[in-house]
């Protein structure tokens, strides 16, 4: 049986952006690898005040 993926946009942003997004993700990856959801991160960063 073929397991359904999860794919998500990761855009930071600005502002606590650089640091929340890193600690999402952990918990993210976490929570998947607890209930075997297949997640997929897409990380983009066109919206952070550096680019």
């Amino acid at each position: 049986m073929t397991k359904n993926r999860f794919n998500i946009a990761v855009i930071a942003g600005d502002g606590i952006g650089k640091e929340v997004v890193p600690e999402g993700l952990r918990a993210l990856e976490a929570v998947a690898k607890r209930f075997d959801i297949n997640l997929h991160f897409d990380h983009f960063d066109f919206s952070s005040y550096d680019y």
